[in-house]
């Protein structure tokens, strides 16, 4: 038997997907990258880093990138050099509707106990409020979003718990 002609009723329930908040903290062990907060941004299809002095080399016959990172938000004070392989250059559109060709890298991304491959684009984020966006690319059929919560993958600091606290 199937209910409104798409499910049988006799399926088993899918086992639910995590949730994230619209906030996370994140790192990016392969580039040396601990404790960045991300917004996670269902409107926005790819992810993307703050990167600044992007230069292309190669390694071995490989194109790599090479970028200078700010993890701290707000700040320009600390920078992580960062090196990792480029598997495409792309067109990526912005939200303003500004075009620009981006170096696409790929990392694994940690929220608290989740770990998870994704596609990155490289852009300077400076003016941006989150030095890193989690696009719906790399959180389809993994999460699911709850926009009115922040933190809900761990990484506990006063900021988290304040906000934790204003969730409830």
């Amino acid at each position: 038997r199937w209910a409104c002609g798409s499910q049988p009723l006799s399926a088993p329930a899918a086992r639910p997907l995590p949730l994230l908040g619209w906030r996370e903290w994140v790192s990016l062990p392969a580039l040396a990258l601990e404790r960045i907060k991300a917004k996670v941004d269902t409107g926005a299809r790819t992810s993307c880093l703050h990167a600044f002095r992007v230069r292309g080399f190669r390694r071995a016959g490989d194109l790599w990138v090479r970028f200078g990172m700010h993890p701290d938000q707000g700040s320009s004070k600390r920078i992580v050099e960062c090196e990792a392989r480029v598997i495409d250059r792309r067109a990526v559109t912005d939200s303003g509707g500004h075009t620009q060709n981006r170096y696409v890298i790929e990392s694994e991304i940690v929220a608290g106990e989740y770990a998870w491959m994704a596609e990155i684009t490289l852009t300077n984020r400076d003016t941006m409020r989150f030095r890193m966006l989690i696009g719906r690319t790399a959180l389809n059929g993994r999460f699911l979003v709850d926009p009115a919560r922040s933190y809900l993958a761990g990484g506990s600091s006063p900021e988290t718990e304040q906000a934790k606290a204003a969730d409830r």
